[in-house]
């Protein structure tokens, strides 16, 4: 018999030899001498599920993250046994697992390593706090690559990096620093031009190394509960993020306008201020669909009430701002003042709905109102009493959504910054310690924050962002980057950050344009604009104790280039609305750093800031002072310079050149890029055409724009228009194929088609085999034609 002992390296515990093992349905239990059990399941067949108990038998499996809805199901699971090893195959892999250790190795079909451990899964008895720390090593090969864990402010490839999971209210945060606000535990790996992951499902403190203590080893470890991890096999990368953003679900669509730009500061107040910036919007015809109000609007900053002498009316207030095309966002705290004469505290004391200490007192923390209370949102009856305190914010006053902030939790005045580790949750019916909540206690915020403004919203599609966040929260809520900083170097991390969380399954991201600390310069602020207009969720936001952040407090020319990037982002709201689709539909990200794009050209593995915006745009921020130019990369294919309309051959590093008012942008030759006609909010123009850009290629290119009633849910019945663009480029002709899937008829009744790069003369136009006249000149000269909207196939010969 093996004991523990014998199996002690430097504090560590190992599992020793296998004894047994049986065959369940999906999944394969193996038992060792000295109790460790690991539990294989087989979800599908590149996605297996690896969990471990050293007490020999397992708890109660819940997690916040995992999807219910997600797929499940394999084609082909076979277990046999060696002299050495079990081995369990299904149609994409085979996994072994070692007799002597429980050591487990995945290969692909052709016998390829795909991922081997190296000590593999030990422990380390924890006698402070009871339980386990688990570990896991695996063995890390020659140039392989590593990315995703979401917010992390470091460069994009983590070979050579240790990182920590823990939400921290990490104010004024800086390149490398660590950890921040969000924990999203799942990685890609890359080697040999195979991508894998891993989703470490474990809500304690987790840490990360990718090769950084040993060379050859990646190993992560958690400072408590179970080793439970998702291994994802690709090939390609996207394989990999499809597959683990299906395990921890996908939002539903937000409402255009939250697609929209959005203005926030803190504070706007009182009332007059509020409309002073609405009108400056519309008065310098700068797109813009959201104003924020910060915690001055409450009175005292008691949760779910209104500063009467700020905001006399607010319902009017709403009401007013609403009807020149702005959406009223306000913020919603987790931390609840102490005040027997105020009505949420007063609800939830009598429903005993707060966290308490381990020794029984409600757990007491200062944040803005002074001593505060905070409600356990794991435990169901108070999300649901949670959600249902915003009828007078969203049905009474109509507010459009809800911004939840601070909630890691975030406490002043102590060093942690956070609850102590004593107090308690219910974790839906599994009672914990802060050390196990702390991590999803954002999260499950937002949640109940999305039901609440789901059912008053209704029939309209809510609206919520959050600053922690949890593999999973992409379900309810977007997210932004937290409390960054006015500076060149904030502006390259909140590229890379923004690029992470796309990866990591949670796309609706984008970070404070201009930078929340601090004061940016005008050329600062607009390279940022530049940047942030590319990025899913689009907010200038500052603290405001500086002076202001709006367009206007720049110069003339500042104004015009925030003018000029937003005006684009609206045009490209059916580009951006399409993204999202595909997004929700397939789990593709969407923003796709270059490694993702293009996984197999090596020169894409290291690079940080150029990615690629859907699927056809390449954007590259400038992120230097006084640059007009730039090396950057361009990935393979062709690709057309959106200013110039030059064609460039990529694989290669160029030097381009920019303006002030520009930053390097390509479109994929063979693209059909929608665009709608500028608004000032989303709404405000009924058109008659859609603008479609085409960008010529010799060959074939497939595009897509997806359509509906822009809110509502009727899109979920089949009220939706997604229409397939199949272009073939050839010498002298151009074919256009058209194929509509869906019920919702959009309201304009043309394309206006813009021609670029077209390299002949055109000759003859026909639709639906029917030749039409054309005037030859005009469209020589413009470079455009308007056909109606239901043609199916468009031939252009020259």
């Amino acid at each position: 018999m093996i004991t523990n002992t014998e199996l002690e390296y430097k504090g560590n515990l190992y599992p020793s030899k296998i004894v047994s093992y049986t065959h369940d349905v999906d999944s394969v239990y193996f038992y060792t001498d000295n109790s460790v059990i690991l539990k294989l399941t087989v979800l599908r067949d590149s996605l297996i599920r690896f969990r471990y108990t050293t007490k020999g038998y397992f708890s109660n499996d819940f997690s916040y993250a995992i999807d219910e809805s997600h797929s499940h199901g394999y084609n082909h699971l076979k277990v046999t046994e060696e002299e050495d090893y079990y081995q369990v195959t299904t149609n994409k892999v085979i996994c072994k697992i070692q007799k002597a250790d429980l050591r487990s190795f995945i290969y692909d079909l052709k016998g390829n390593v795909l991922l081997e451990d190296e000590l593999g899964f030990h422990w380390e008895e924890c006698y402070e706090f009871g339980g386990n720390i688990v570990k896991m090593s695996k063995t890390s090969r020659e140039g392989e690559c590593f990315y995703g864990l979401g917010d992390k402010a470091t460069q994009m490839n983590l070979k050579g990096k240790r990182v920590e999971n823990f939400a921290t209210d990490q104010y004024a945060y800086q390149k490398d620093q660590d950890p921040l606000y969000k924990v999203v535990p799942f990685y890609i790996g890359l080697h040999n031009k195979q991508a894998y992951g891993i989703f470490f499902d474990n809500t304690f403190r987790t840490f990360f190394d990718f090769c950084q203590e040993r060379r050859n080893v990646t190993s992560f470890w958690s400072d408590g509960g179970e080793m439970n991890y998702y291994f994802f096999y690709g090939p390609s990368m996207n394989d990999v993020v499809t597959s683990y953003t299906d395990l921890t679900g996908k939002p539903e669509l937000p409402p255009l306008w939250a697609l929209g730009y959005h203005q926030c500061k803190w504070s706007y107040y009182p009332e007059s201020n509020v409309k002073e910036v609405a009108a400056k919007f519309r008065e310098l015809q700068i797109p813009c669909d959201a104003i924020y109000l910060d915690i001055d609007y409450m009175e005292g900053f008691r949760c779910f009430t209104w500063n009467k002498e700020y905001f006399p009316d607010p319902k009017r207030m709403v009401s007013e701002l609403s009807a020149d095309g702005f959406k009223t966002i306000v913020i919603i705290d987790p931390g609840i003042k102490i005040d027997k004469e105020y009505w949420v505290y007063k609800e939830a004391l009598a429903n005993d709905y707060f966290c308490k200490r381990a020794d029984g007192p409600y757990m007491k923390g200062k944040v803005w109102p002074g001593e505060c209370n905070f409600p356990d949102y794991t435990n169901p009856e108070v999300r649901e009493w949670w959600a249902g305190l915003f009828k007078e914010l969203i049905s009474d006053i109509g507010v459009k959504g809800v911004w939840n902030d601070m909630n890691e939790p975030a406490v002043m005045e102590v060093p942690n910054k956070t609850f102590p580790n004593d107090v308690r949750h219910n974790y839906d019916g599994n009672p914990c310690s802060h050390r196990k909540a702390h991590n999803i206690y954002g999260t499950q915020m937002a949640r109940a924050t999305y039901h609440g403004v789901k059912r008053f919203a209704y029939p309209k599609r809510p609206f919520i962002i959050t600053r922690s966040a949890y593999s999973g929260a992409q379900r309810y809520t977007s997210s932004w980057t937290g409390d960054n900083v006015a500076t060149w170097e904030h502006l390259w991390i909140a590229n890379i950050q923004v690029q992470r969380m796309s990866i990591s399954g949670m796309g609706f991201t984008g970070s404070d344009i201009g930078g929340f600390a601090e004061q940016p310069t005008g050329e600062l602020y607009a390279r940022w604009i530049q940047l942030g207009v590319f990025h899913p969720f689009c907010r200038t936001h500052s603290s405001g104790d500086h002076g202001n952040q709006e367009p206007w407090a720049f110069d003339e020319e500042v104004i015009d280039i925030t003018r000029k990037f937003v005006n684009l982002r609206y045009q490209l709201l059916p580009y951006l609305y399409t993204m999202f689709w595909q997004y929700i539909e397939e789990g593709t990200p969407m923003l796709k750093p270059l490694v993702y794009f293009d996984q197999e050209d090596i020169q894409t593995h290291y690079r940080n800031d150029e990615f690629i915006f859907g699927n056809q745009i390449l954007v590259c921020p400038i992120l230097e002072p006084n640059a007009l130019g730039r090396r950057m990369y361009i990935p393979r294919g062709e690709w057309y310079n959106y200013w110039t309309n030059c064609l460039v051959k990529g694989g290669k590093e160029m030097w381009v050149d920019t303006k002030f008012d520009e930053i390097p942008l390509f479109v994929k030759a063979g693209a059909i890029i929608p665009k709608y006609p500028v608004q000032q909010y989303v709404g405000e123009l009924e058109f008659d055409e859609l603008t479609l850009d085409v960008y010529y290629k010799e060959g074939k290119e497939k595009s897509v724009v997806y359509e509906d009633a822009q809110d509502g849910y009727d899109y979920k019945k089949g009220r939706f228009s997604f229409v397939t663009f199949q272009m073939t480029g050839k010498e002298k002709e151009l074919n256009i194929q058209v194929h509509k899937e869906g019920k919702f008829d959009t309201n304009y009744s043309k394309y206006k088609i813009n021609f670029i790069g077209l390299p002949f003369e055109v000759k003859t136009i026909e639709i639906d085999n029917v030749e039409i006249t054309f005037d030859a000149n005009e469209l020589k000269e413009n470079q455009y034609l308007i056909v109606p909207k239901d043609f199916n196939v468009l031939h252009i010969v020259g």
